[in-house]
This record gives structure tokens, C-alpha cells and sequence, in this order.
């Protein structure tokens, strides 16, 4: 890349920054939308929870077994490329997804719409670190994130509205629109960017995906089906394809992912607080919903409004948490974020039957507080230790650890359901009190858990360091 394609993004950095932020909008308004919906698509297919959890866990399962090799694509292809490809691709199958006839169609559709926002999901890190100088970075990522607090702010409402105005298949359309808008005006903005060009680790690809997928099918099986032989097989393959995969990262010239990148203190541990802060936040925004609609009783409409105080919360202090941490560091804002999500959620376990809306909206908003304050610099943290030519990788890390996250909070929130509640009560559109009672004895255990996750965050954000050139004495080569 010559001296004037390198400082052509720095001059167009804002206009390349609002194009992301309108296609980034989609990913969040889809998760936040069918989160708020799933209860009643449960009711409206007559499903158990348990099957309609796959509708919002098969499509984080797609995402986060291919979310490495979209960043490796990026850094080869170039960033602009895999963007695009993976936006118009979401935007055809959430046509799909609202024309799905059963339960099962409307898994498959979103497997395949996962497939696509992957692709979305896993470069504009890159994009906006490589368009951005560093001193400008942290502001640069928190304003990024207004999109996505803005998506979450709007799908719960949103999508409570369609749905008591006409049906949940109407929710998926929203997303044609936007998409549009976004696809045409990143094809004529974003510049060229690629990072370290080179061939595409096929044998890694492969095994990274196996190893993902096989892991992810697991945890999310275990609560259901319980330890079985079939389950052991599969986790006997994700752990082989996750041998696979180190052995051939370790041994391949041009690796799928450079192993020497988890060197750096700051890169590790930074991805390891992203991954338990989004388990926690995921253990909230998908157990909530069913405790306003079947313990309090509360209309998909309600419900909606309720949970946007949570991305409203985010969206009001991220762009100045992301500029602060750019003039004192990453590692307070990041540390002081998780430790409020922590509170926020051990007092979420403290909800009663009988809970006013006030008292369930502030305490979402303390949480959006905590996520807010945390993301910007902690995201900060990880583009900034990875050197230019890896910033495609490195982002489809921090993707797929992010989505890793979602995937461990709904499996681990289903789990403590299921390990107070019996399947009778979980299918029940509506709870009498002492069944109610039964669903917040698993929902509190949830809510715990979720704390305790997001706790340890704080304490491996205090663990790295703020120095993003620590590489613990290995040396990732520019």
C-alpha cells in the first residue's frame, strides 16, 4: 500500500466510520428484535423453550464458527470486500426468515443468515482501526458502538410494536431497508484496506470450525439432553479439531491465525474480559423478557420498551467512556464498567414476583451503564495491541469471542432455568404464583452467575496492562 492510499482513510475516517455504523445497526436491531419476540414465537409454533432458544443459538453458532475466517479472508481480500459480500447476503435472508412456515425453516434461515452477518460482523473493527490514528481510536470505537446501543434500543421496541400491531414475521423486514442504505453507501465510501495478504489456511479454516461448532452444539445440548454418548462424541471432536488447529497454526507459513498475537498480555486478556462481560450481558437479555411477559405478564409491547432502557444506558456514555480511555488508558474505564454490569446483575437476582416496571428499568439501565463505560476502551485494548497487517484477524477474534460470550450466557442462563424448573412450567405462556416462583428460583442462580462472569472480567481487565506493545517476549511481526 503506497504513502496515499495509507493517509486516504485517515481523511475520510468519519464518513467511513457513519457508513459502518448504518450497516453495524442491522446485527444488533436482529439479536435485540428476536430476543424480545422468542417467547412469542415460542407460543406461536407451540414449541418448548428449548427449541425455540435454537432460533437466536443457531445463528450465534454459524457467526462464531466462521468469524476467524472472515478476519483472515479480510486481511487477504481486503476488508471493503468481505463487508460487503456479508451485508447484502443479511439482507436477503431476513426476507427468509419472515417467511419461515414452521419452527424448524425458521432455525434453518437463520443458520444461513449467520453465515452472512459473520461476514458483516467480523471487519469493522478493522475498517475503523485502520481509518482511524491511534490517538483517535478509543473515540473512534465508542462512537461505533452508538450504533449498536442504538439497534438495541430499537429492536425491543420495535419489535414489540410489530408484533402487537400485526405479526413477529414483520420483524425481519426492518432489516431490508436499512440494509440497502447501508450496502450502497459503504460500496462508494470505504476505502481498500487489507492487511497482511497471502493464501488461505484451508486445513486451519476447516479446523476451527469443527472445533467451534462441535463445542458450541455441546454446551447448548447439555442442559437439555443431558451427558450422553452421542454429546460425548461430539465433544470428543471439538477437542480433536482443536488440537488440529493449534498443531496447524503452529506449523503453516501463512497460519489462519497467528498464534504469536495471544503473546501480548494486553490482546489475551482483554479478549478474555470481552468474552465473560458478553456471557453475562446475554444471560440478562435473554432470561428478561420471559420474566416480564410470564411472571409479571407484561404485553411483547411493554416488554419492548422495558428493555430498551438497557441500550439507551449504553449508547448515552460509550462515545465518552471510548474518549476518555484514549487520553487515561483502557484498563480503569474498562475495569471500573465491568465491576457496575457485576452489581447491576447480582441485583437483578433480587427481582420479586411482583416487581414494578421502574424497578426492573433501572436496574437494566445500571447495566447499560457498566457496558457502555466498559466496551469502548476494553475494544480499544485489543485493535490497539495488534499490529496493522493483523487487524483483520484480530478483529474476527474479538468477534468470536464476543459471540462465544452470547452463546455461553444463553446456554448457561437455559441451564439454570432448567435446573429449577421443570419443562411444564418453562412452556407456560403465563405463570400463577407459585409456578412463578418456581421460574425466579432459576432465574435468580441465572442472574448470579451472569455477576460472578462478569466480575472476573473486572479482575483480568486489572491483570493486563494498558502498554499494547507487552508481548510477553514474543514478537508479532509487522
Amino acid at each position: 500500500m503506497d504513502k496515499e492510499s495509507e493517509e486516504r482513510p485517515y481523511e475520510q475516517r468519519y464518513s467511513v466510520l457513519l457508513s459502518i455504523m448504518l450497516g453495524s445497526i442491522m446485527g444488533p436491531i436482529d439479536a435485540s428484535i428476536v430476543n424480545v419476540i422468542l417467547p412469542t414465537i415460542t407460543q406461536f409454533f407451540g414449541v418448548p423453550i428449548s427449541t425455540a432458544q435454537w432460533v437466536p443459538m443457531i445463528y450465534l453458532l454459524t457467526i462464531s464458527s466462521l468469524l476467524l475466517l472472515y478476519g483472515r479472508l479480510g486481511d487477504i481480500l481486503g476488508y471493503k470486500r468481505v463487508y460487503l459480500v456479508g451485508l447484502a447476503g443479511f439482507i436477503i435472508t431476513s426476507g427468509l426468515c419472515g417467511l419461515s412456515p414452521t419452527i424448524n425453516w425458521l432455525i434453518l434461515f437463520r443458520a444461513i443468515q449467520g453465515l452472512s452477518a459473520g461476514m458483516m460482523t467480523a471487519v469493522p473493527y478493522a475498517i475503523i482501526t485502520g481509518s482511524f490514528p491511534p490517538e483517535e481510536r478509543g473515540k473512534a470505537l465508542g462512537i461505533n458502538a452508538i450504533s449498536v446501543s442504538v439497534g438495541l434500543a430499537i429492536g425491543p421496541s420495535l419489535g414489540g410494536l410489530v408484533t402487537s400491531l400485526s405479526s413477529w414475521r414483520f420483524v425481519f423486514l426492518i432489516n431490508i431497508p436499512i440494509g440497502i442504505a447501508g450496502l450502497l453507501w459503504a460500496y462508494y465510501i470505504i476505502p481498500e484496506l487489507k492487511g497482511q495478504p497471502g493464501k488461505m489456511d484451508l486445513w486451519g479454516a476447516l479446523a476451527a470450525f469443527v472445533s467451534l461448532f462441535s463445542f458450541l452444539f455441546f454446551i447448548n445440548s447439555l442442559q437439555s439432553l443431558g451427558l450422553n454418548y452421542a454429546l460425548g462424541i461430539v465433544l470428543s471432536v471439538a477437542m480433536i479439531a482443536a488440537i488440529s488447529f493449534l498443531w496447524v497454526e503452529s506449523r503453516t507459513a501463512q497460519p489462519m491465525v497467528n498464534l504469536n498475537l495471544f503473546g501480548n498480555i494486553t490482546f489475551s486478556f482483554a479478549n478474555i474480559s470481552a468474552l465473560l462481560n458478553f456471557m453475562s450481558q446475554y444471560v440478562m437479555v435473554f432470561l428478561t423478557p420471559f420474566y416480564l411477559q410470564r411472571v409479571l405478564h407484561y404485553t411483547p409491547k411493554n416488554v419492548g420498551l422495558i428493555m430498551t432502557s438497557f441500550p439507551l444506558a449504553v449508547m448515552a456514555v460509550a462515545p465518552f467512556s471510548g474518549s476518555l480511555s484514549d487520553r487515561i488508558g483502557t484498563k480503569v474505564p474498562a475495569c471500573f464498567g465491568a465491576g457496575v454490569c457485576a452489581v447491576s446483575l447480582f441485583l437483578m437476582s433480587e427481582l420479586p414476583a411482583s416487581a414494578s416496571p421502574l424497578a426492573v428499568v433501572w436496574r437494566l439501565a445500571l447495566f447499560g451503564l457498566g457496558t457502555g463505560i466498559f466496551q469502548s476502551p476494553n475494544n480499544s485494548a485489543v485493535m490497539g495491541s495488534a499490529p496493522r497487517p493483523h487487524l483483520g484477524i484480530a478483529s474476527g477474534i474479538l468477534a468470536t469471542v464476543r459471540n462465544l460470550g452470547m452463546v455461553f450466557g444463553i446456554a448457561t442462563g437455559g441451564a439454570a432455568l432448567y435446573a429449577f424448573a421443570p419443562p411444564s412450567i418453562l412452556q407456560k405462556a403465563s405463570l400463577k404464583p407459585l409456578e412463578a416462583a418456581v421460574f425466579l428460583s432459576g432465574l435468580k442462580y441465572a442472574y448470579i452467575v451472569g455477576g460472578i462472569s462478569t466480575l472476573i472480567a473486572a479482575v483480568t481487565t486489572l491483570i493486563r496492562g494498558n502498554n499494547h506493545s507487552a508481548h510477553c517476549g514474543f514478537r508479532i511481526p509487522d
